[in-house]
């Protein structure tokens, strides 16, 4: 062989070697370079569901506060609601009392109501009735004569302060059931008149 032969063999052995190291070399790089990528992707996921979960709580906690603040609103709207119709009803009721009083079968309903509370709970003797002027003395006459059949015994006094409604006094207990007496529990009344004005709004 001669000397240029045998340089060349080295010198291809040598490249060869060289190239085999590169190629591994390359491969070992890629391999890296895949595993990173891979673990880039994984992170980058793992990123990614963290700051849509984030995003999903903040969300559901926009959402709760909206509604809560809308849950709010309607109550104080319903509560407003409420107060004035109360107030247009407290503003009307004295007047429909009177105009109920002044209707006979109406009154005659209100007495005989105003009567038997009487008779249940007052104890027989002197009662001290006192109505409203405007009591038909016929009406009066036989309101009377129906307790002194019952052992009562009946005064009766029109009071100009009483515009409808009657109340009977025996033995320091008073059954007050005229209008004033009858508008005294406001807590009560306002419950019982906010159920009748929201029944007529409803059916209106």
């Amino acid at each position: 062989m001669t000397i240029g032969r045998a340089t060349q063999a080295l010198l291809d052995l040598v490249a060869a070697d060289r190239e085999q190291k590169c190629a591994a070399i390359l491969d070992e790089a890629k391999a890296r370079a895949n595993t990173l990528c891979a673990h880039a992707h994984v992170e980058a996921r793992s990123r990614m569901r963290a700051a849509f979960g984030e995003e999903r709580e903040r969300m559901a906690a926009r959402v709760s506060a909206a509604r809560a603040m809308l849950a709010t609103r309607r109550r104080l709207a319903q509560q407003q609601r409420a107060a004035a119709l109360l107030a247009a009803g407290w503003a009307r009721l004295p007047q429909e009392l009177v105009d109920v009083w002044r209707e006979p079968a109406a009154r005659k309903a209100w007495v005989d109501r105003v009567a038997a509370e009487a008779r249940a709970l007052l104890a027989g003797g002197a009662w001290r009735i006192v109505h409203a002027p405007d009591w038909p003395e016929s009406e009066r006459d036989a309101f009377a004569a129906e307790l002194a059949a019952t052992g009562a015994v009946p005064e009766l006094v029109a009071d100009p302060r009483v515009r409808a409604g009657l109340k009977i006094a025996a033995g320091g207990n008073v059954i007050d059931g005229t209008q004033q007496g009858l508008l005294a529990d406001r807590s009560e009344i306002g419950s019982l008149l906010l159920r009748e004005l929201e029944a007529g709004e409803t059916i209106a």
